[in-house]
């Protein structure tokens, strides 16, 4: 396990901190991740460092940009440590949707794939069960 993992996991309320999956519903911890990859010269210290689910650990990889839906252009992905997640996104209680608000979160929403089928199946069950902040 990361080293991090403990002081990472509890700043983030041992949720995602890109699509706000609680941790406790899964079988294993989550992932510290570097916001900013090493490879593309990123610190491994806890300004670049943020508790991912696996799912969006796994689609945001290495990259630090990603397609607006609305502008057709690339915009920078989220970042927990420098980003307010409510000046980026708001959530649709009813449906589950993540919607994004500046050309940041649509485009975080599409790398990340945060309203997969399999996503918004499961946010509705942790919004059901009060676990989605």
């Amino acid at each position: 396990m990361n080293p991090h993992y403990s002081r990472v996991a509890e700043r983030a309320g041992h949720c995602c901190e890109y699509c706000h999956a609680p941790e406790v519903i899964f079988n294993f911890p989550f992932e510290v991740e570097h916001v900013i990859p090493s490879s593309k010269g990123g610190a491994d210290e806890d300004s670049n460092e943020a508790l991912a689910c696996r799912s969006c650990n796994l689609f945001k990889s290495d990259h630090l940009m990603g397609d607006d839906s609305e502008t057709k252009r690339e915009a920078v992905l989220f970042h927990p440590r420098r980003d307010r997640w409510s000046e980026h996104f708001r959530i649709d209680l009813k449906s589950g949707v993540i919607e994004g608000t500046t050309p940041t979160g649509r485009a975080t929403i599409m790398r990340l794939r945060l309203n997969s089928p399999l996503q918004l199946a499961t946010r509705l069950v942790w919004i059901k069960l009060g676990l989605f902040t």
